[in-house]
């Protein structure tokens, strides 16, 4: 099935609107169009027939609001909703494939509405398995406005099947979601999480959507749906009226293959004439599959940042060793003081935020989730969780908006069982530490060879090597005289050898000394000049602040 959708040259059409085919076949009952499923099933089954006559190559459920928070309060199980739907839709598309359609749950996630993540996790995760036994051939997550929901639904369907995933997102005029989601942030996020497509649909029509369409392409490595609207309608004798006909949108779509785009339908105000004559003009045309580079990338839900070019700075002060102060708020659930931490640090420089809540005292994996929370409803740049505990790092990257790096990994063979995994499943960076069961090597080579022990490891779990980076490590220079020159010497040597971004925790090494800013601020130099990409540091540091304003001035990085 996924050979098939997503790997040939072939163009793939999908259907067009369900609620108003409803409406112009007789359903008038106002409730859902997804009731008509239980008590009209001969109307449904009739949509899907003009459908599949006009050439749609995928038949869509009329399951887009069959979830508990739409059916229950009228009186239907939305397990069973989903059940007709599927065996509605599967009679009446003969050979052709059937879509599971998975719509916004209608309410808004928190921190801006009250649907945790993990709630609407569950909610989809019911919707996912009930599509699945009914025979659903593939999941198509639909007209989401907010990156957060997209990311808890893909997670369900990859948690609850092995269906193909495609997930699409609507776009206002301004190129972003409702929600403020860019195109490039959306492909990352959820390419990451496992999407074997994306889309674009509703909400505009087709020439409103190419500049989003142009953006999304240049941007993904997977292929793309596009449902546009038939234009925004007018209301006219109580009826909306849409101002696109088929040809004009089959115009639109053509430019939109020369993009790049492999599967074609219709959303609001589309019917059968219109899949006819996407089907009639685009029938013979080949995929253009685009063949964008992969970088290493890390994403909030409205910004992504590039590690590959450039020197990146790592906040570090949300981490309550030695910090009396952080120590009590994490354990009185005061998560004020953090949300400070973290403008500080965006305010000074920062462009990524790694989150450390361990105390000794408290649930830490507990902690992580409200820390996350607390800072991504206010700070909007990506986040780097720090935890020597599996479980912590599980339980933050789940609730992460955005793409976060995993901080860390370490070549013994118990903590890449661990923690690969995690990467793995949530799509996530992660930081790979130069040591193993037998500690820290001595020598630069050393380093390289278990740097290359869990870039293997990673490539066999399927992580892309683009999502690997490496630390090799800053030891005291009061403690570990002469391993100053190893860290250095290793930096370039990876670089070289493996082609992966380094990072390293730049006051470590100034542990158990005096001056310590000055010694950081002196070290930092010099590893950026070893070639250095993403160092975590006290941004708000005036000694560290000086030296990358100065790198910065005298270099392309």
């Amino acid at each position: 099935m996924r050979t098939e959708l997503f790997q040939n040259n072939k163009l793939i059409f999908f259907d067009g609107a369900m609620g108003t085919m409803l409406q112009d076949a007789g359903w008038s009952s106002g409730e859902p169009p997804e009731v008509c499923n239980m008590v009209r099933p001969e109307l449904v089954a009739s949509v899907h027939q003009a459908y599949a006559e006009a050439g749609a190559d995928v038949i869509t459920a009329n399951t887009f609001g069959a979830n508990s928070m739409k059916m229950k309060p009228i009186g239907y199980s939305p397990e069973e909703v989903i059940k007709r739907a599927v065996t509605i839709a599967r009679q009446a598309a003969g050979s052709r494939m059937v879509a599971l359609d998975v719509g916004p749950l209608g309410q808004l996630m928190a921190p801006m509405g009250t649907l945790s993540f993990n709630d609407a996790c569950a909610e989809f995760a019911m919707q996912i398995r009930a599509g699945q036994q009914a025979g659903a051939d593939l999941i198509l997550i639909e007209t989401m406005s907010d990156l957060y929901e997209a990311k808890a639904a893909v997670l369900a369907a990859r948690e609850q099947s092995r269906l193909p995933v495609i997930c699409s997102l609507t776009f206002q005029r301004n190129g972003r979601t409702l929600m403020g989601n860019d195109p490039l942030t959306a492909a990352t996020v959820l390419e990451s999480l496992g999407a074997d497509a994306l889309g674009v649909n509703c909400s505009l029509g087709p020439e409103d959507l190419l500049p989003v369409v142009r953006e999304l392409t240049r941007a993904a490595h997977v292929p793309i749906l596009v449902q546009a609207n038939a234009g925004l309608p007018e209301l006219i004798n109580g009826r909306p009226v849409y101002p696109v006909d088929p040809e004009s949108y089959a115009d639109s779509a053509e430019k939109m293959v020369d993009m790049g785009i492999k599967m074609l339908g219709g959303c609001c105000g589309t019917n059968p004439a219109f899949i006819k004559a996407l089907r009639s003009r685009l029938h013979s045309v080949k995929w253009k599959k685009p063949d964008n580079p992969r970088r290493t990338a890390v994403a909030s839900a409205r910004q992504t940042l590039f590690l590959d070019r450039g020197i990146h700075i790592v906040g570090q002060r949300i981490n309550p060793t030695g910090r009396q102060d952080l120590i009590q708020a994490i354990q009185s659930g005061d998560w004020d003081l953090l949300y400070e931490e973290a403008l500080i640090q965006k305010q000074a420089g920062a462009e990524i935020l790694d989150i450390n809540v361990f105390t000794g005292q408290s649930n830490e994996a507990d902690n992580m989730v409200q820390a996350i929370e607390s800072i991504q409803s206010m700070v909007s740049i990506p986040l780097q969780l720090d935890s020597a505990n599996d479980a912590v790092l599980d339980a933050g990257a789940r609730v992460v908006n955005g793409k976060p790096i995993l901080n860390s990994v370490n070549g013994s063979v118990q903590s890449m069982e661990r923690i690969l995994p995690l990467a793995h499943k949530y799509g996530s960076c992660v930081i790979g530490m130069t040591l193993d069961e037998k500690g820290i090597p001595d020598t630069a080579d050393g380093r390289l060879e278990i740097a290359e022990r869990i870039l293997n490891k990673a490539l066999s779990l399927g992580i892309r090597k683009e999502d690997l980076i490496i630390d090799c490590i800053v030891e005291s220079a009061a403690w570990q005289p002469g391993k100053t020159e190893v860290t250095l010497k290793a930096l370039p040597l990876i670089k070289r050898e493996l082609g992966l971004p380094t990072i390293l925790g730049i006051s470590n090494i100034s542990h158990g000394m005096k001056n310590r800013p000055s010694i950081n601020a002196a070290f930092l130099a010099m590893a950026l000049g070893a070639g250095l990409d993403c160092a975590i540091i006290d941004p708000a540091s005036r000694e560290a602040a000086d030296i990358m304003q100065i790198v910065r001035l005298i270099t392309d990085r």
